[in-house]
């Protein structure tokens, strides 16, 4: 039977264990990954301890991305004692009546690793399509008898992702900003600029990789399907007009900025 994996945030109770009957030791979080990641990607693994009426030890939470994934691992592992002297008791946690969880984008680090994972490392590629930067200046305070200036950093961004050997192109935009006091130091607004551009990058990377989905076939192989729930109209302009429609977006940030400037003057 085949499964469906997608670039976001694992939600499903098929994806998820319950492991307890842990013994403290240092690196548990370690260990777990270790033993579970054979099985396939993890996304996350999260060691608590007991409460204290359950007496002492631990309990883990971990979150594949595959609900196939996670039944083999909880086969696989459930009564053994794998890394300590006691076996472990694993189970695949069971949907809450009446709670629905939110569905998440995954971060672009994380969907990386699922693409290197299922596709391998040369059976994708991603490129920046264009990184503007649409920054302004922000913020005045008369109350205080003096003007304040917020410089507010802003770049927009687009990503392309292909896979060349499914056919699949898609594309992700994507707008971060920080806001920086002024300093007589130019290294902080420097590093700051440097810090959103990444997170510009990483967020449209991320937004491409939300419209493809995975379908994990029984024997093993790989098939790519393109997300049309997730089609966006930047996935069907050429590269010309999408550099078109980021200056437009960036001609418009600038002149709502230059609108306020005017009415700040006319005020005063």
């Amino acid at each position: 039977m085949a499964e469906v994996v997608e670039f976001r945030v694992p939600a499903g109770s098929a994806q998820t264990l319950l492991v307890w009957g842990l013994e403290p030791e240092p690196g548990l979080e370690h260990s777990l990954f270790s033993a579970f990641s054979k099985f396939g990607p993890l996304y996350s693994v999260r060691v608590h301890r007991n409460a204290a009426v359950a007496g002492p030890g631990c309990y883990a939470v971990i979150k594949f991305f595959s609900g196939g994934d996670a039944s083999r691992a909880q086969r696989a592992c459930n009564g053994q004692r794998l890394f300590q002297k006691s076996p472990l008791k694993v189970c695949v946690c069971t949907r809450q009546k009446g709670f629905q969880q939110q569905v998440l984008a995954l971060n672009s680090n994380k969907c990386q690793e699922l693409a290197n994972h299922y596709l391998g490392f040369n059976g994708w590629s991603s490129r920046i399509i264009t990184l503007q930067n649409v920054s302004g200046f922000d913020g005045e305070n008369e109350e205080l008898g003096k003007t304040l200036q917020k410089r507010s950093v802003k770049y927009l961004c687009a990503v392309e992702v292909t896979l060349p050997d499914h056919g699949v192109r898609t594309r992700g935009v994507a707008l971060s900003e920080a806001d920086v006091e002024n300093s007589e130091d130019p290294l902080r607004f420097v590093t700051a600029s440097r810090r959103v551009q990444k997170l510009a990058v990483g967020k449209a990377l991320s937004s491409a990789f939300q419209k493809i989905l995975l379908v994990v076939l029984e024997n093993g192989k790989v098939a790519v399907e393109y997300n049309s729930t997730q089609e966006e109209l930047t996935d069907s302009l050429t590269e010309e007009e999408l550099k078109g429609l980021v200056q437009m977006i960036e001609k418009w940030e600038r002149s709502g900025k230059s609108q306020r400037n005017d009415s700040r003057s006319l005020v005063k």
